[in-house]
């Protein structure tokens, strides 16, 4: 009943960045009857600087790793609280949730808006912390993306790994899988195989591998409404509060 809550609340949203992602949540936003008087890509970027935002009750930020950290930084000075799921921009997060603190401002940041993802998350942390009691068990993470995707392995992938490596004593490191042979050598390391092809929205699989048997996690993206329909009730979440949330905040789980 929350969720429905937060549909029926309209607003008005600043696109920054007209990709794919940003496209779909226009469509899906306007068939819930938000409206987005903003869009800025990088034909008017200037826009959001020169007192674009008046009148915006959030930003979505969807655009490269190099051009996030400083299109949330002016959302901040604006005073508009933004929303990023640009990923490949690891090493800067805490210096920008940092900022906003010290700015009072208001970010909400995720690797991924699905909620069927984020529902991965939680057993994926359950799953491990079970699993650091079987070091018999040999884990590796598989992902898929769409031959666009500019970032390898994806965010996605990256915050499975850093879940397991928080909670299973056994391993050490991930690295991004390059071949069998590598994979083998690296002991109490996590390889992630990413792959890209053809127009895959998504896929990611959790797989632990004894002798005797295996176990895998997995989820499967249909369509990009899917991430957008998650960024959007974050969007509107995230109006008239303050400080840094991530999907955690939003769905409880």
């Amino acid at each position: 009943m929350e969720q429905l809550f937060f549909y029926l609340v309209l607003m008005n949203f600043a696109l920054i960045g007209y990709g794919r992602m940003g496209r779909t949540i226009e469509v899906l936003g306007t068939k819930q009857g938000h409206s987005f008087p903003v869009i800025i890509d990088i034909h008017n970027h200037e826009q959001l600087s020169s007192g674009g935002l008046k009148g915006i009750d959030a930003a979505i930020e969807f655009s490269t790793p190099a051009t996030a950290p400083g299109n949330i930084r002016e959302c901040i000075d604006l005073g508009v609280p933004v929303l990023t799921g640009t990923t490949g921009w690891n090493e800067n997060i805490p210096e920008i949730e940092a900022y906003c603190k010290a700015k009072d401002g208001t970010l909400f940041y995720a690797s991924n808006f699905s909620v069927g993802v984020n529902i991965l998350f939680a057993l994926n942390r359950r799953l491990a912390e079970i699993m650091d009691q079987f070091p018999e068990y040999k884990v590796s993470i598989n992902e898929v993306h769409h031959v666009h995707k500019k970032d390898a392995p994806s965010g996605t992938a990256i915050s499975l790994a850093e879940q397991i490596l928080e909670l299973n004593r056994q391993i050490s490191k991930w690295h991004l899988k390059k071949n069998d042979a590598y994979a083998e050598e690296a002991t109490g390391q996590l390889p992630i195989e990413a792959i890209r092809k053809g127009e895959v929205k998504g896929q990611h699989s959790i797989h632990y591998e004894s002798e005797l048997d295996s176990i895998t996690l997995s989820h499967d993206a249909y369509t990009r409404d899917a991430f957008a329909a998650g960024a959007l009730l974050a969007a509107t979440f995230i109006t008239n509060k303050k400080g840094v949330f991530g999907m955690q905040d939003l769905l409880k789980l």
